[in-house]
């Protein structure tokens, strides 16, 4: 492992469960430590030995490939053993509560724990219930912070600032945790965010958020910097939230036609995985100004620096 020292970068919490109380300092600490890990990870000796002898479990109870295989990819190029607990083949299925799984878990002593589940709060009070750290990678609508910090880091990359951009999030608002993460991270660096849907797919109490919102994809994306699509669940493609996947397509998919309506060098976002066809047309999906394959990239670096800098709150006796 190589050890070339990289900037130090502290969260002062133990654990990473959402962006809301995040200040606009750490978000940027967390995005520049992730900088020096696109840099590390481009090189072929990509390790580092910051969790050596540190144990990462990750626990999740929704499937998710591209989340789990990006945490687990940075866990063991710090140096950490990392375990991938299978909920589905756990005892969870035959039973056992969020709270007996937690005191099983601790019983190991791992040093982190990154969790998905499908309700919100369940991370929170799982964190309650153990003595290591915990990384939130998703519960059920509530929030998905680093996702938010990977698309943070892609936006800077590529525009050179977040401040004084707008950002239109367009799809499932009211269904999403991810909207959410990237509502609170980007306003906290100076963004203007709008959002745009359909009635049924925003949430009561959007305005609260102080989001400009939008029901016509066309006044929606007028002069935008960012449009970042957001997955339309299957269970939600036809019935009361949308009538049909074409019609859904028809009026807010993205397209090459309504991408026009955005600034010309707009770029475009998606948390993947992508349904082409209904949030998104293929043509944008692969065309020059999309950054989709760049924000894998930026997960492993984002989840890389989470875990660096929570690594250092980790007691040493």
């Amino acid at each position: 492992m190589t050890s070339n020292p990289l900037p130090s970068f502290t969260l002062s919490r133990r654990h990473l469960l959402g962006i809301e109380g995040l200040s606009p300092e750490e978000i940027v600490g967390l995005l520049d430590l992730a900088e020096e890990f696109v840099v590390l990870n481009r090189q072929v000796e990509k390790k580092r030995a910051t969790l050596r002898g540190r144990t990462q479990i990750n626990l999740f109870f929704e499937a998710s490939t591209r989340t789990q295989s990006s945490f687990e990819l940075a866990g063991k190029r710090l140096g950490a053993d990392v375990m991938n607990m299978s909920v589905s083949t756990s005892s969870v299925k035959k039973g056992e509560t969020l709270i007996d799984t937690a005191a099983t878990l601790n019983a190991m002593h791992p040093d982190v724990l990154i969790v998905r589940h499908s309700a919100s709060g369940a991370v929170e009070l799982l964190a309650r219930k153990v003595d290591c750290s915990v990384v939130n990678a998703g519960d059920g609508a509530h929030e998905h912070p680093t996702q938010a910090l990977l698309d943070a880091l892609t936006i800077r990359r590529n525009k050179g600032t977040i401040q004084g951009l707008t950002v239109a999030i367009c799809g499932d608002i009211a269904h999403s945790r991810v909207a959410r993460s990237n509502i609170l991270l980007l306003q906290a660096l100076g963004a203007q965010v709008r959002v745009v849907a359909p009635p049924t797919l925003l949430p009561k109490d959007i305005e609260r958020f102080g989001v400009q919102v939008h029901h016509d994809m066309r006044r929606g994306l007028a002069d935008v910097d960012i449009v970042m699509m957001l997955r339309l669940q299957r269970e939600r493609m036809n019935g009361s939230f949308v009538p049909s996947v074409k019609e859904y397509f028809h009026f807010w998919g993205l397209d090459e036609a309504k991408l026009r309506y955005a600034k010309p060098d707009a770029l475009v976002m998606h948390p993947g995985p992508m349904n082409r066809g209904v949030e998104i047309d293929s043509a944008v999906a692969d065309g020059a100004q999309s950054l989709i394959r760049e924000q894998v990239e930026m997960g492993v670096a984002v989840r890389m620096a989470v875990l660096d800098a929570l690594s250092r709150n980790l007691p040493n006796g």
